[in-house]
């Protein structure tokens, strides 16, 4: 069953991101602006622009930090079966999705 013209869309927007991880297993400043870019366009595409809401949850940092961080990743790598959340295990790195988790939890600058 072919993919819907978006998520085929982004699909081939996101094979076209480098995977920068660096040597030292950390990731470049160019990939963590592209993972920030990630999070707020196209996981805002559900969870709003500014995180605040829409076809998902908001994501503030209170209910981010409800979990630890690789329990977030695992959420963002898997998705979560009977919702709308996809899992992003074929387009992210594992090492990208706790960038992510942490970023959330961390860096989120949404208010709740």
């Amino acid at each position: 069953m072919p993919l819907p013209a978006p998520r085929r869309l982004l699909l081939l927007a996101l094979c076209w991101l480098p995977a920068a991880a660096l040597a030292d297993g950390s990731l470049s400043a160019e990939r963590q602006q592209e993972l920030e870019t990630l999070l707020y366009q196209d996981c805002g595409s559900c969870h709003g622009m500014t995180l605040r809401g829409g076809l998902g949850p908001a994501l503030p940092e209170s209910r981010m930090n409800a979990y630890s961080r690789d329990g977030l990743a695992a959420l963002i790598l898997n998705g979560v079966a009977g919702t709308a959340m996809p899992g992003w295990a074929g387009l992210l790195t594992e090492e990208e999705a706790r960038w992510l988790a942490d970023h959330l939890q961390n860096d989120n600058p949404l208010d709740e």
